[in-house]
């Protein structure tokens, strides 16, 4: 795997925990295999770095907004 890549996938997951913050770490790798089209539990040893970096871009992509939404109801706490 090129060191850009792994750079790119770090930064990805970086944007995953803002987006998905209610998801443990185990999860959202999960999740994250699952996208890449993992089929049980075992993938995420087969798994290419490459495929997972499209899954979580295709991830964030998809839930952008997630982000603003988050904030917004963060942000209606009573006192």
């Amino acid at each position: 795997m090129i060191a850009s890549h792994a750079d790119e996938l770090v930064d990805a997951l970086s944007e995953l925990r803002i987006l998905f913050p209610d998801w443990r770490m185990g999860q959202l790798i999960a999740n994250l295999v699952t996208a890449a089209g993992g089929m049980d539990a075992n993938a995420i040893w087969d798994m290419q770095d490459e495929k997972l970096l499209a899954a979580a871009r295709r991830l964030i992509e998809r839930n952008q907004g997630r982000a603003g939404v988050l904030v917004k109801q963060s942000g209606r706490t009573t006192g």
